[in-house]
């Protein structure tokens, strides 16, 4: 007899690929499968997973590739031989802000699908539209200004949705499509976010929006947990907002994350042979996904060293301003998930690398940036102390923290008088003094922008200043043990900095835990309390650099001020804000 142990499944409908894992109660990987958009689907014409129209800044998905791309997984499955009768729970991850239009035809078609029939044969015209925004469209900047003043500026915008008005958020969005598209609007009757269409497919009904992700649309009232009735006003172009209110589902946004939304629609029964009794739980958004691939504790930041940074942190208060982005927790009410997004990351240290000595190692490009680096004195002071600091900030493409244009800027700064001035060469050794300078100019933005969120620690190291619990690296330059370093030394960190290594499986993998928390919990059980006693530490995590370091981050709390002496002097000087 074949194992009939429980299995839940979680996806990950992210721009370039379609992921699926199954996972034990125990949270180990039995099977993982994958459709990549650019290699596994033709006709489509993407590239890189989107589809672009230059001319208005548009990037755009057709909603036909993920239907088949979801048909393809659910098949690759079968054939690595997962038998879907053990599937108790699902969950998904997709990527943030992205907006999907249903018809009312749609809706019909999705309560009656043919277990004969793959999706995409009974759902390819379900849509008024047959696109969905991609999260990197930046074809909103009116929209996006117009949401910016309608509360009265951007401050109090970010103040109650949580975060200013973007390009990819989806409010903005919306606007734009019933401007654009009046007629494929009328004939709109849901919107779903990308992680809400995820559940809606495997329901059979749309599905309500999940309690982090309805966070992203500058819609929702973060405090008052409801819509903005405004902002609704603004989004439908009219006082009237009763129509947009029904296309949202407005009275359908769970406050429980692990809600039991139903049961799998009967075509996943007879076409894959699902339990009936299989439970949908909400999915959320890939980022707040991310922070529910470990037991990730208050206080705790998640750091995402890719080609852009993000900086993830799980926080009991929330303090939203323009240049950050607060949403709900997606699990754990009274929590919030910080989340700060940089253009500028991994393509700005390769420019700096790239202008150092080659390596001798063609094996690791990174051998002289790592020394350079590392032998290079904090803030490239002497040995005392009380010498000038070298800060500067490097963006090879234009950036949102801070909004200002591309390029470089070096200065010194005295932190004895608060004296800040721009840099001559003669104080910098160019182009070696800019490997630490890049680093730590990217961990101090992180720190100046989150210090009023963490604490100070509690127990036996009550004496400490506030600083995060836990520092946990991700992306591809986690591994870089001298960019670890360089954390520990400016971030602090009580327990350390630690290298999270779950490959490429962090959102399918925050899905999944999500789904054997929804079914598996005990009355008041947290999320954090069920994945924390079963998730094995040692298997995903390694501690690579201290964190705390008494002096030492005391004086990077010094060269945090010059820090932002230094944005706003260059945000004055080339007339941002």
């Amino acid at each position: 007899m074949g194992d009939v142990a429980p299995l839940y499944l979680g996806f990950d409908l992210s721009t370039q690929q379609l992921k699926g894992l199954a996972v034990t109660s125990s949270l180990r990987v039995q099977y993982e499968v994958k459709f990549d958009f650019d290699e596994d689907a033709k006709g489509f014409g993407v590239k890189k997973g989107v589809l672009t129209n230059e001319a208005e800044n548009e990037v755009f998905a057709p909603l036909t590739l993920w239907l088949r791309a979801l048909d393809v997984v659910l098949q690759r499955f079968q054939q690595q031989g997962l038998d879907f009768q053990r599937i108790r729970g699902i969950s998904g991850a997709g990527m943030q802000h992205g907006s999907v239009y249903f018809s009312r035809e749609g809706e019909e078609a999705l309560q009656h699908l043919d277990s004969s029939k793959s999706l995409e044969e009974q759902l390819a015209d379900a849509f008024s539209h047959p696109f969905s925004p991609n999260w990197q469209d930046a074809s909103t900047q009116k929209q996006c200004d117009a949401f910016d003043k309608y509360l009265g500026d951007e401050y109090r915008l970010a103040e109650i949705t949580g975060s200013k008005a973007h390009h990819r958020f989806t409010g903005p969005q919306i606007l734009r499509f019933r401007t654009k598209y009046p007629e494929k609007y009328a004939n709109t009757s849901r919107i779903t976010l990308v992680s809400s269409f995820i559940a809606s497919i495997f329901l059979g009904r749309v599905a309500p929006f999940d309690i982090s992700d309805v966070c992203g649309m500058n819609l929702w009232d973060i405090k008052a947990g409801a819509w903005n009735e405004k902002l609704l006003s603004l989004t439908a172009g009219s006082s009237n907002t009763g129509d947009l209110k029904s296309k949202l589902g407005a009275a359908q946004v769970p406050e429980d994350g692990g809600a039991f939304l139903g049961n799998v629609h009967p075509y996943f029964v007879d076409r894959f042979g699902f339990d009936a009794s299989c439970m949908v739980a909400p999915s959320t958004g890939d980022n707040p996904s991310t922070i529910l691939a470990l037991p990730l504790r208050a206080l705790d930041a998640i750091v995402s060293l890719g080609t852009s940074t993000t900086f993830l942190m799980s926080t009991p208060h929330y303090k939203p301003n323009p240049a950050v982005h607060f949403m709900n927790h997606p699990t754990t009410p009274g929590l919030y998930m910080f989340m700060l997004c940089y253009k500028n990351g991994g393509l700005a240290r390769e420019q700096v690398r790239d202008s150092l000595a080659p390596s001798s190692d063609p094996s690791n490009p990174w051998q002289v940036f790592d020394e350079t680096a590392s032998s290079t004195p904090p803030l490239g002071q002497s040995p005392d102390a009380a010498s000038p600091m070298r800060l500067g900030l490097y963006f090879p493409r234009p950036e949102i923290v801070p909004n200002v244009r591309a390029g470089t800027w070096r200065f010194v700064y005295k932190s004895r008088d608060r004296a800040l001035m721009e840099a001559d060469p003669e104080p910098w050794s160019l182009p070696n003094d800019d490997a630490r300078a890049i680093v730590e100019s990217q961990f101090l933005s992180l720190r100046l922008r989150s210090r009023d969120l963490v604490e100070t620690p509690t127990g036996a190291n009550a004496h400490l200043p506030a600083q995060p619990r836990r520092i946990y690296l991700v992306g591809g330059a986690s591994r870089n043990l001298a960019i670890a370093k360089i954390a520990g030394e400016v971030l602090g960190g009580v327990e350390g900095v630690y290298r999270l290594d779950v490959g490429e499986n962090a959102c399918a993998l925050g899905a999944a835990y999500k789904a054997v928390w929804a079914v598996e919990r005990k009355q008041g059980e947290t999320f954090e309390d069920l994945v924390g006693g079963r998730w094995r530490e040692e298997e995903f995590v390694k501690k690579i650099a201290d964190g705390y370091q008494e002096g030492m981050f005391e004086r990077y709390g010094l060269a945090v001020e010059g820090f932002d002496s230094l944005e706003k002097a260059v945000l004055k000087r080339e007339g941002q804000h």
